[in-house]
């Protein structure tokens, strides 16, 4: 247990004598008696937790009840009860969702609120996406969004931005958060027993879910260089510590169908704080980024001390729950070489916004002069980690790029996969709406429209 130095509402804290892995949401309702923050899912799905959490970054919404106090060092945190001014002027988004009726019940309401004043504080006006890891059985949210569109032209409140300018008096950051991967190393090759925690969104659950205790731990948010990234005209170099959000961002401009698929990755909190490091070394059948990153051909830089190595993305997952990495040894990077874009990225789930992909497929093929001259294919959610389709590349490679091809390559999925059925999917349904993925990739390439969400003429 070491000292949390932060800001709440304002107002300096610091924390002694409380585990690094308690909870935000926890500590605030039962310590601090905030309890307009309010417990529902406890696991970063229904958005009745959201706060906002400023660094030198900027603001941004996050789930407090997987949001650990050990993460907080040297940030400001605002909950509902701070959204308000000191001395009770409402923010512009509470006025609003007074006016057009925005709140029935209320539960959901305190977090609500939280993801439209930082929304408003950034500018954001994309409120069907900022609302996606809000859930609201009562409004239907037609009247939230009249609310987020009344206020968005009013002036940010003084008292929000006053959390930046008092950052700097929090002091130096404690031995749980080192500040460069030369000290993590070190750290961890001292400590090869610890647990390292980037976002806190998978570990978060360890401790609400499976109450497990974790004695030794690292943060890993203070390490600025974890979270650079380098674009050349090789490749494009990404820090393990780069939030989802950010690499939703970067992937825009060169991979849009990546890029669209992360913005389905969760609810905007949890992108806010998930890392592609971390969704990498849990080793996940199901985590997003590994079957695209897979498809284009990525590879893993790894750190143990001063030793670094490398490997193709898709050698690091050796089985379910086994990774091919040793003791004392973190991912430090994942590199991409610069590729014309043909890169298709398909998650299948149940709902649109804020599901875990029952089938996630990605394919990068290359096509010239009306033949398939190379093809990399890699699918979650269909093996025991993500996992490339080799016998179909295989089968299409050197072939005609046509209907035909794709009708007889169908047959060999069944020969890289044997998916299991659970709740989410059969295992037959997995693999056919594998097989379609292909056939959907084929008619895009012909200029054909597939995209279900979109009407056209």
């Amino acid at each position: 247990m070491s000292d949390i130095v932060f800001l709440l509402n304002g107002e300096a804290m610091r924390v002694t004598g409380q585990p690094l892995t308690r909870t935000l949401l926890d500590w605030l309702r039962e310590v601090k008696h905030l309890t307009g923050t309010k417990e529902g899912c406890n696991e970063g799905d229904c958005g009745a937790c959201t706060v906002m959490v400023t660094d030198a970054d900027g603001s941004c919404e996050l789930n407090a009840c997987i949001l650990l106090i050990g993460q907080l060092h040297g940030k400001a945190v605002r909950t509902i009860e701070g959204i308000s001014g000191a001395d009770g002027t409402p923010h512009p988004v509470q006025d609003a969702m007074v006016k057009h009726h925005g709140s029935q019940c209320g539960f959901c309401t305190p977090g609500i609120v939280v993801s439209l004043a930082v929304g408003h504080q950034n500018g954001l006006e994309n409120f069907d996406e900022q609302l996606a890891g809000n859930l609201c059985r009562c409004t239907g949210y037609a009247p939230i969004i009249r609310a987020a569109e009344a206020a968005r032209h009013a002036p940010v409140p003084e008292w929000m931005a006053e959390d930046l300018s008092a950052l700097n008096g929090l002091g130096a950051r404690p031995p749980f958060m080192p500040t460069s991967t030369e000290a993590l190393a070190k750290w961890y090759l001292d400590n090869p027993d610890a647990t390292l925690i980037g976002g806190a969104t998978d570990v978060g659950l360890w401790v609400t879910k499976r109450l497990q205790d974790l004695p030794k731990v690292a943060f890993l948010n203070g390490i600025d260089d974890l979270k650079q990234i380098s674009v050349t005209d090789h490749e494009i170099r990404i820090g393990a510590g780069v939030t989802i959000t950010d690499l939703e961002a970067l992937m825009k401009d060169h991979h849009p169908s990546f890029a669209a698929m992360l913005r389905r990755y969760s609810s905007t909190q949890i992108r806010n704080a998930a890392t592609i490091g971390g969704n990498i070394a849990n080793g996940s059948p199901i985590g997003d980024g590994p079957p695209a990153l897979i498809a284009l051909g990525a590879t893993l830089h790894l750190r143990r001390g001063d030793s670094r190595r490398e490997m193709r993305l898709e050698g690091f997952f050796v089985e379910y729950g086994k990774q091919d990495r040793m003791a004392g040894e973190f991912v430090e990077a994942i590199s991409i070489p610069r590729q014309p874009d043909t890169l298709k990225c398909y998650k299948l789930s149940k709902r649109f916004d804020q599901d875990i992909s029952a089938v996630c497929g990605c394919f990068n093929i290359t096509v010239e002069g009306g033949k398939i001259t190379k093809a990399r294919i890699a699918f979650g959610g269909m093996a025991g980690t993500p996992h490339r389709a080799h016998h179909v590349e295989d089968a299409l490679t050197g072939k005609p790029w046509d209907q035909q091809t794709i009708s007889a390559t169908r047959a060999h999925f069944a020969q890289d996969y044997t998916p299991m059925s659970d709740m989410r999917a059969s295992a037959a349904y997995r693999l056919e709406t594998a097989q379609n993925m292909l056939t959907r990739y084929y008619y895009e390439s012909q200029g054909m429209a597939t995209n279900v969400l979109e009407v056209t003429p």
